[in-house]
């Protein structure tokens, strides 16, 4: 994780979702617990009771889940399928570019003034 310098990890057994594993399960089960992360398997330590979102499900749903989750990551599943994985901050990083480009339109429709504006 720190390698790739992310957060959570989904948990596969085959091409079945099963767990994810994140950087709250290592300081709550393996940290606090003086656990041996080199000998642990991750099957002990990962969060089992999982919050996913189907890939056609909207930013709000998501960010509601992850919310009444209390979770930063959500999987991303289509049909049994995993297909990604979304992170609070993914989410954020978008909602903040909607909101920039709108602003943007906005403020280039208040403030352009049509070749013929002066006619009327």
């Amino acid at each position: 994780m720190a390698e790739k310098n992310v957060g959570a990890l989904a948990v596969l057994e085959g091409s079945r979702l099963v767990g994810i594993f994140s950087e709250r399960d290592v300081v709550t089960r393996v940290v606090a617990k003086q656990l041996d992360p080199r000998t642990l398997p991750v099957k002990d330590v990962m969060t089992k009771q999982l919050v996913v979102a189907d890939a056609a499900e909207s930013d709000e749903a998501c960010l509601r889940k992850m919310k009444g989750a209390n979770c930063r990551h959500l999987p991303i599943v289509s049909g049994d399928k995993l297909v990604g994985m979304i992170s609070l901050r993914d989410l954020l990083l978008a909602g903040l570019t909607e909101r920039d480009e709108k602003l943007e339109y906005l403020t280039s429709y208040l403030f352009h003034l049509s070749p013929d504006a002066g006619q009327k």
